[in-house]
């Protein structure tokens, strides 16, 4: 057993990660637009006729943007809680929307999703927890802190996305206005450079190959310190900046100690 993943987008800008087997793949949240989904997707060499879902953290624009006309394309079930579908104020078909309650697992083919509570400014916000066998991925961006569920559930991750949103200094000198800053520094806002590196030291499991660190700041942050930051404390750990410009590669998550990349042709060969 094994999963492929990758990031789509990762920012203020829009956010969608994806997450499959050889057969059967999810989106987590759909924060660009349709067209763009597809064209990264295709760089990659993964296509849309393997997603079976799209789940849904919470209701910001940055994470539901594209869902609507995804959901209507290809006739995806929407996993989204009632009163997020409610506040993001979309528009999907009934028949494409599926209510989903924390901690109740989803079974999708191969894969197996749980859905958690975090701290966010959002009216019911959850992380994701993917399984395929016993390779597990988690999905843990717009954290306001390391509560009890991100910590329990990112120590049994073999890969996860884990938001790295600013560096403490770049936010205290920057440009945003006080309040701003107080709201993402605050328990339901973003996680920090430091935060996210005490979640990594503190609790990576020895068995994580790959860390995608997700939703840098444009303006409060830095890739280049992010990667020089986690890079120091890897520990064998395949670190990964996301961007919020374009994709990433696909990484293959098998269980094992060795991380691997997959470029574009052995991808294809592999999935199709």
């Amino acid at each position: 057993m094994s999963l492929f993943i990758a990031s789509l987008n990762s920012g203020s800008n829009g956010n969608c990660y994806y997450i499959g087997n050889e057969h059967d793949a999810v989106l987590v949240d759909a924060g660009i637009s349709c067209r763009e989904t597809e064209k990264r997707m295709a760089r990659l060499g993964l296509t849309m006729q393997r997603v079976r879902a799209i789940f849904i953290s919470h209701e910001h624009s940055d994470h539901i943007r594209g869902v609507e006309v995804l959901a209507k394309k290809y006739k995806l079930p929407v996993y989204i809680t009632l009163q997020t579908l409610q506040h993001g104020g979309l528009h999907i078909d009934d028949n494409n929307i599926v209510p989903f309650l924390a901690y109740q697992q989803v079974c999708i083919g191969g894969l197996c999703i749980t859905a958690f509570p975090k701290q966010h400014d959002a009216i019911e916000p959850h992380s994701f927890m993917i399984s395929c066998g016993e390779i597990r991925v988690g999905v843990f961006t717009d954290i306001g802190e390391a509560c009890e569920h991100v910590i329990f559930h990112f120590g049994q991750c073999h890969a996860a996305f884990l938001e790295a949103n600013y560096d403490d200094d770049m936010l205290t000198n920057g440009r945003y206005p006080y309040h701003l800053k107080q709201r993402i520094r605050g328990s339901k806002g973003h996680l920090s450079n430091k935060q996210a590196l005490d979640i990594f030291t503190g609790h990576k499991p020895a068995y994580m190959s790959h860390l995608l660190l997700a939703h840098l700041s444009k303006d409060n942050n830095d890739p280049v310190l992010v990667q020089q930051l986690f890079d120091a404390y890897a520990d064998g750990t395949r670190i990964v900046v996301a961007s919020r410009y374009e994709e990433t590669a696909v990484y293959h998550v098998t269980g094992t100690d060795q991380p691997s990349e997959l470029d574009a042709t052995r991808l294809q060969f592999t999935l199709f």
